[in-house]
Order: structure tokens, then sequence, then C-alpha cells
């Protein structure tokens, strides 16, 4: 008749095994691809009255390219991977990363052109807020964002011209650029 283990070490084994697998999973996590998205918006404790906190202050975002024109526009940085809503006075309303595809739109001026709520991205992906204003290779270069947030790489081989953004980033894009005469500039 074999013998039984006290109840303790069966719960210790089990603890110490899930414990070995949220480490290994987080260590792998780390390791992935970590897009950042910053947004200028205006926070909680800047209203008056707030009380300072220990946290380090946010880094200041990066200001809208000199190059980029004048006027309300969406402004693009192809090596920055950012975006600038700008209104009519010059102010950047909101600033965010995006994730561009394999296909880049070339600098210059732009029309939003063509508007679609959702669809399916080429790379299989459900996108929302799409907002087309170039072509490029046979490829239509629109800003949109995944349906559920993600933001895949690119399919080996496969050549795409989304340029994708977090979710709220692709909310307030929609919102600004579907204003009509919405213009883009592309800057370098």
């Amino acid at each position: 008749m074999a013998a039984l283990l006290p109840s303790w070490v069966t719960v210790t084994g089990l603890t110490a095994g899930a414990t070995v697998a949220v480490v290994f999973l987080a260590v792998q996590a780390e390791q992935g691809p970590h897009p950042a998205a910053a947004a200028v918006r205006p926070s909680a404790s800047a209203s008056a009255g707030a009380h300072p906190s220990a946290s380090p202050a946010p880094a200041k975002a990066p200001a809208v390219p000199a190059a980029s024109g004048t006027g309300r526009r969406v402004v693009y940085s192809l090596g920055g991977k950012r975006v600038w809503l700008v209104d009519a006075s010059d102010k950047a309303l909101r600033t965010f990363t995006v994730w561009p595809g394999t296909v880049s739109p070339d600098p210059g001026s732009y029309k939003i052109s063509k508007t679609l709520a959702s669809t399916t991205g080429s790379d299989g992906v459900q996108i929302e807020h799409i907002l087309y204003f170039a072509a490029k290779s046979g490829l239509s270069i629109a800003f949109s964002n995944a349906v559920d947030g993600s933001s895949p790489p690119p399919a080996a081989g496969k050549q795409t011209s989304g340029i994708r953004m977090p979710k709220a980033d692709g909310t307030a894009l929609w919102t600004f650029g579907t204003e009509p005469d919405t213009r883009v500039t592309v800057v370098k």
C-alpha cells in the first residue's frame, strides 16, 4: 500500500510549479515587442488644487515638425513613426506613436480621400477608423487601428500599407480626420 503525502506537500508543489510557470511567461513577455504610445492629454493631476505626486513627470511630447505646414492638419513623421493632430492655430491637440506597414507614403501634402468605418486589413486583421490619404506601389495608404487594439507585425514577405495605432488614438484621429477637407502632411 502506497503512503499518502501530507496535503501541505501537495499544495507546496503546486504553488512552486505555478510560480515557475508565471515567471517563465513573464520573462517571455518581457522579451517580446513593446510598442510605445504617448498622447498629449490633460491629466487629472493637472487640475486646480491637485496635489503633486511622487511619481516622475511624464516625458514632454515632441513638437510638431517645423516643415509640416500651417493650419488644421494631421502630421505624420516617417522617421519618428509619430502622428500629430494640429488645430487651425498650429497647436498640437494630440500626438502618438504609430506602427507603419511595409510601404510608406512619400513626403508631401495629401487630402483624406476616403473614410471607412471598418473592414478587414490586408493582413487579415479586423480594423476600424480607416482614413485613406495616399497610394504607392499599387496600395492605398491609410491610418487605422485594429478592432481588438493589437498591432501584429506585418506578415513576412507581404506588402502592407496600413499605419496602425492604439485604439484610443485611432478613435481620436477618426474624429479629427473625418472633418471635411482634412489635410495630411507627411514629413521625413
